[in-house]
């Protein structure tokens, strides 16, 4: 596969991801977590990150979006900016 997309909320700390993925398992939409919460600018966009190739993202974020089924949320990720929740679409 050599395109990926994905929309991802990115947030300084492990409780913070928690506390997102339980909202997001209370329905509340990704986008709309993305805009209130994310600290990546792509969080006004709802997380969008578009398509992106292989090696254009950190190692962990890259193989964390290959591990995940379209429409499906990981679990927190760490990587050296943070924690991201990540949405493959």
């Amino acid at each position: 596969m050599s395109k990926m997309r994905a929309k991802h909320i990115l947030v300084e700390h492990q409780f913070e991801a928690d506390d997102l993925v339980r909202k997001i398992s209370e329905g509340v939409p990704f986008e709309k977590l993305a805009q209130d919460f994310s600290n990546c600018p792509s969080g006004r966009d709802g997380g969008d990150l578009g398509e992106f190739g292989k090696g254009m993202m950190v190692k962990p974020f890259e193989e964390a979006v290959l591990a995940l089924k379209e429409g499906e949320v990981s679990a927190p990720v760490k990587t050296q900016f943070g924690y991201h929740l990540i949405l493959r679409y």
